[in-house]
């Protein structure tokens, strides 16, 4: 309920951002007529389409996407029409095209039926149904909070209902404004006979509308010109609700039971059958695994947190599993070439993984765990239940504890000396982070969960588009040069030539890559600050005149700064054209 209460809360201070001006003068055309038959029907038809499309894109369907843009396109030229129908309803019904009769027609039966005081609301649904499709609300922290649970959990009655009470709160702000307005329409229609020119300069913002989101301006530019920081608020919602958002945030530890204390039991060992696939193993089950002391390792093969927690489970299948120990990693993939089979069976040898891994592509393990961390550890005692958790990397000795005392609860006397976190052997990008130095996060390049992104004009979602640079970026801005198509989860230069910078405050710096579609390998320099990057902060995958090749789908350490850590301006060139770029991760 609270988290219902504060998607509303969000979808009310939308009517603060810039992102909702565009489609401001659909809403207003019509606010002259009666509310229930004309005003309320928009509305909700914009909230239902919002909710049905965000619902089922959230999840990633590519098709969804395809859709809403072809989607959008109609919008945009029925939308046109009813602009061209606000300015000259007579002249549209005579002269223009048929498609242009038929929106004026449309507006002139509303008309008349608001007239005669009955129907109007079907032409009101269908404006709305295409206003829904255009709107583009900016994704503050809590429209976030809510795509990232729909996308991490799949479409579903609790997703679609957040993104319901979402839509549902922008129309209650809108409804207002609405209301204000229709108020001053009348009084200027009947005291100063301004009826039709307020009409015809509605018309004209329609059609400029139309322009500003067939450019792209309602999802770039107008997102960050708000005069009032809506994000500000929204976060300050967030921190003041109880459990409205993850407890702790990847890195940091959630495991449950203190040293010396009883361990809980936090459930049982879901079903494993949703698995798509095995490496190292034939398919495992829960009854398979009774009696055995079970650690259910949640990764991806491409996340700096799990490759960064690897050496300490690798240590612990291998100091533990004569006595009872059983690892199983459930690899759940981020991105879409993390789906590939060959791809994961890759990453598992180069990175030394002997105990059995599910392939969870259908996020049916996740899902039955109710998990939403990479990486996430799950420690099963030998009777199936569930006696501990570790959410994101850290916390090795304790959750090294915890095994130990459930092989000891099964039985076992032998044991080893627990291992000493200090003294493992951590190379690469296993070096763990620089926490008193790491103020950038996680960033992702789609257009889907992108945020700083500072080229001017902003992101043309799913389109080619040539990006400028700017000259100056603001700490953990980002930006593109070049022609890219940014899709959802990606951006792909078009051509040679094209780059990336961040301005980032970090120890390390990495960067998930892939080839182009035809795989072929696409070769890249990095700079620092405008300058070679030098040779002492390249990283493993730079060489020293700081060049290197993106030959794989994987994530490519590119700065490792050994001096003093402060804030740099990081930029990589492509010398050819394919890349795609998904993530930047920090350390």
């Amino acid at each position: 309920m609270l988290l219902l209460l504060l998607a509303y809360l969000g979808g009310v201070l939308t009517l603060l951002s810039p992102c909702i001006l565009p489609v401001l003068p659909f809403v207003f055309a019509r606010a002259d007529r009666p509310f229930l038959r004309s005003t309320l029907p928009l509305l909700l038809g914009m909230a239902l389409t919002f909710t049905v499309v965000a619902s089922l894109a959230a999840v990633g369907s590519q098709w969804v996407a395809q859709a809403n843009q072809i989607g959008r396109w109609v919008a945009l030229v029925l939308m046109a029409v009813f602009a061209i129908a606000l300015l000259w309803p007579t002249l549209a019904d005579h002269l223009l095209a048929p498609f242009q009769r038929i929106g004026a027609r449309l507006s002139a039966r509303a008309d008349a039926a608001d007239a005669a005081g009955h129907g109007g609301a079907w032409t009101s649904l269908l404006i709305g149904i295409a206003t829904g499709l255009l709107w583009a609300p900016c994704a503050g922290p809590i429209l976030g909070l809510v795509l990232t649970g729909a996308a991490l959990n799949g479409a579903s009655v609790g997703t679609s209902s957040l993104l319901l009470a979402y839509a549902l709160g922008a129309v209650t702000a809108l409804a207002l404004a609405v209301w204000v307005g229709g108020r001053v329409f009348r009084a200027l229609q009947a005291r100063l006979g301004l009826g039709n020119v307020v009409r015809r300069v509605l018309g004209v913002a329609a059609l400029l509308a139309v322009v500003a989101i067939g450019l792209g301006w309602d999802t770039g530019l107008l997102t960050r010109l708000s005069a009032v920081s809506t994000a500000r608020i929204e976060q300050g919602l967030l921190d003041a609700v109880p459990d409205a958002q993850p407890a702790a945030p990847p890195m940091m530890m959630m495991a449950a039971g203190q040293a010396g204390a009883p361990l809980p039991v936090e459930g049982t060992l879901p079903s494993l059958s949703g698995a798509t696939g095995w490496l190292n193993s034939p398919p495992l089950s829960a009854e398979q695994l009774r009696g055995k002391v079970v650690l259910i390792d949640f990764w991806t093969y491409s996340c700096i947190n799990c490759l960064r927690a690897m050496p300490f489970v690798h240590e612990w299948a291998q100091r533990y599993r004569d006595h009872g120990l059983v690892v199983v990693g459930v690899h759940t993939p981020e991105f879409a070439f993390e789906r590939d089979p060959r791809n994961v069976m890759k990453a598992v040898q180069q990175l030394k993984v002997e105990y059995p891994v599910a392939l969870d592509n259908q996020y049916s393990i996740w899902r039955a765990f109710n998990n939403r961390y990479w990486p996430a550890h799950y420690f099963i005692d030998a009777k199936g239940n569930i006696r501990g958790h570790q959410f994101g990397e850290g916390n090795y000795a304790h959750s090294e504890q915890v095994i130990r005392r459930l092989l000891v609860e099964a039985g076992q006397t032998d044991l080893p000396p627990p291992a000493d976190p200090a003294a493992a052997d951590l190379q690469g990008v296993a070096t763990q982070a620089d926490m008193g130095n790491l103020r950038s996060p996680e960033t992702y390049l789609g257009h889907a969960r992108a945020e700083q992104f500072a080229s001017p004009g902003g992101q043309r979602a799913d389109a080619v588009f040539g990006y400028t640079l700017p000259s100056t970026l603001a700490l953990n801005q980002w930006g593109l040069s070049g022609q890219w198509r940014v899709n959802d989860e990606a951006a792909q230069l078009q051509q040679a030539g094209g780059r990336i910078a961040f301005q980032f405050h970090a120890r390390d710096l990495h960067l998930v890559l892939a080839p182009g579609e035809d795989g072929k390998p696409v070769r890249f320099r990095v700079l620092l600050d405008g300058k070679p990057l030098p040779t002492a902060d390249a990283g493993a995958d730079v060489a020293a005149d700081g060049t290197g090749t993106v030959n794989e789908h994987r994530l490519y350490q590119l700065i490792r700064q050994r001096g003093t850590i402060g804030p740099h301006r990081f930029e990589i060139e492509f010398l050819d054209a394919g890349v795609q770029a998904y993530a930047f991760t920090f350390g």
